[in-house]
């Protein structure tokens, strides 16, 4: 499939083959998560969500200074307790979240506010060596309030979490690395080409098994552990009845690379 481009006013998309790449286009306002950011970023939703050819997505900022500073402050002099009731902004991380195809942030320098939320959001988070994460919202008198303060909590453990919202201290993405905030660290010249490898080998798995490990992973991290286990064997009871199992076990036996066809 050749590369196609789709341009909103604030986020690019480009599709090439079965990945699309997402870039946050506010390079000069460090990617801030204003509300043009959020209505196209719901709109792209909606379009690589629609696409079938689209089997990977990844999320990132134009330029090298952030990969999102979070939300434009001027207007957070407006925001008042019905802006927080609606969590507009949390909503477009939850449908992030349980987009059924696989999520990458290629965090590029600052992650801080929303965008280490959205982060947060994805599947996989890669980063360069010059990133920074941080949640420094108690400075400005209120909490992160879109996912922050319980997606942290679930990644690195309530200790780590109370010291980074607390003081609002940034974490380099060696000690985001050690602390299970991100899984992987690159010089700042291979972020992109990395995460490109990352969505391809998740791209060689089963399409049915990558959908289905999300899906049992995402639902079963929010529920007891007995539960969790009931959602893993319906999971694996309806992969072992597919044409993707059969040719998956059959490759491995044979030495050669599997041709799943999602069914």
């Amino acid at each position: 499939m050749a590369e196609k481009t789709t341009e909103f006013d604030t986020v690019a998309v480009v599709r090439d083959g079965d990945i699309a790449t997402v870039t946050i286009n506010r390079p000069d306002i460090r990617n801030a998560l204003g509300l043009e950011v959020q209505a196209d970023l719901r709109s792209t939703l909606e379009l690589v969500g629609g696409d079938d050819d689209v089997r990977a997505v990844i999320f990132t900022g134009a330029g090298d200074r952030a990969f999102a500073a979070g939300a434009d402050i001027n207007r957070l002099r407006d925001y008042d307790r019905q802006t927080a009731l609606r969590s507009n902004l949390q909503r477009l991380f939850d449908d992030i979240e349980t987009l059924e195809k696989p999520t990458i942030a290629a965090v590029n320098g600052f992650a801080l506010g929303g965008g280490c939320e959205l982060a947060m959001a994805c599947d996989i988070r890669v980063a360069s060596e010059t990133a920074r994460f941080g949640l420094p919202e108690t400075a400005l008198g209120i909490v992160p309030g879109a996912g922050g303060t319980q997606r942290l909590t679930r990644l690195v453990g309530v200790g780590v979490s109370l010291d980074l919202i607390l003081t609002g201290r940034l974490l380099t993405a060696l000690e985001a690395l050690q602390f299970g905030l991100i899984s992987r660290v690159t010089d700042p010249g291979s972020l992109m080409s990395e995460c490109r490898e990352v969505a391809a080998a998740i791209l060689a798995r089963g399409p049915l098994a990558v959908r289905l490990a999300k899906l049992v992973v995402r639902s079963g991290s929010d529920t007891d552990m007995r539960s969790a286990q009931v959602i893993e064997r319906l999971a694996q009871a309806v992969l072992y009845e597919t044409t993707d199992k059969a040719e998956g076990v059959e490759a491995f036996l044979e030495k050669r690379p599997a041709k799943f066809e999602g069914r």
